[in-house]
């Protein structure tokens, strides 16, 4: 069983950089893949990042490609997201999340096995 504990999140002005954790226990991290969902007011949770378990291969979806970088740290059992150019609509509760095998590119809630409780980011205008 994975524990997941997000972090960092904050306040920042459109145009800023912010950058979330999420440290894992309980398990053997460098077994999961792992991946960064956001959750809007009034929407449906979506796929923002996936990165492989050796962190060689990294997946994003459209609306973050080139301006977030997902990146993880096996020794420190943690996964990073650094979110650069931030624009309002990026306001949400970002969560992590992983799964059981190497499939880094899953974009769909049901396909991870464990999640973080959410760290909430807000980008002002």
């Amino acid at each position: 069983q994975v524990q997941l504990v997000d972090s960092g999140g904050g306040l920042v002005q459109a145009g800023g950089s912010l950058s979330v954790s999420c440290v894992a226990s309980g398990g053997t991290f460098s077994n999961h893949a792992m991946g960064w969902f956001r959750q809007a007011p009034g929407k449906e949770r979506s796929f923002v990042a996936g990165i492989s378990r050796s962190g060689g291969s990294t997946f994003y979806a459209d609306s973050v490609k080139g301006r977030f970088t997902i990146s993880r740290d096996n020794v420190k059992n943690t996964v990073y997201l650094q979110m650069n150019s931030l624009r309002p609509d990026d306001t949400a509760v970002y969560y992590c999340a992983a799964r059981r095998d190497d499939s880094y590119g899953r974009r769909l809630v049901s396909e991870y096995e464990y999640w973080g409780q959410g760290t909430q980011v807000t980008v002002s205008s």
